[in-house]
C-alpha cells in the first residue's frame, strides 16, 4: 500500500517525496520516505482519522499488519547534510574588544 497524494510533501533540503507521520510511541512527527521500501524498519498505516501513524519494526513485531506498508525514515536517506549547530549554543568571539582609555590629569 502507498500513501495517498494528500499526505505527500517535498523535503526542503533534498527535494525528495516524503510523508509526515505520528509515532505511536510518543506522538511526535517523523518524516518517512513516500515510496515503500523492503529494507525499511518502519511500518506506516493510515488511521481511521486520516492521519498517518508510524511504528518501528522490531524483533517482537517483525511483520507488517494488514493496511501497513514498510518504509524508511527520511533522516536515513536524505542526501543533504543536517544543518550545523554550535556545540555550546553561544557565539564565539572573533577578536578582542579594546578597553576604554582612562585619562588621568
Amino acid at each position: 500500500m502507498k500513501p495517498s497524494t494528500a499526505h505527500i510533501t517535498i523535503c526542503r533540503r533534498c527535494s525528495a517525496r516524503i510523508c509526515w507521520a505520528l509515532t505511536t510511541a510518543n506522538g511526535k512527527r517523523q518524516p518517512v520516505d513516500a515510496e515503500p521500501s523492503a529494507k525499511g524498519n518502519l511500518a506506516v498505516m493510515q488511521g481511521p482519522d486520516g492521519v498517518l501513524y508510524v511504528r518501528s519494526i522490531t524483533a517482537a513485531r517483525p511483520d507488517t499488519r494488514p493496511g501497513e506498508w514498510q518504509a524508511m525514515p527520511h533522516h536515513a536517506t536524505c542526501i543533504s547534510p543536517p544543518p550545523r549547530r554550535s556545540s555550546s549554543g553561544q557565539r564565539t568571539r572573533a577578536g578582542v574588544r579594546p578597553a576604554p582609555q582612562r585619562w588621568q590629569p
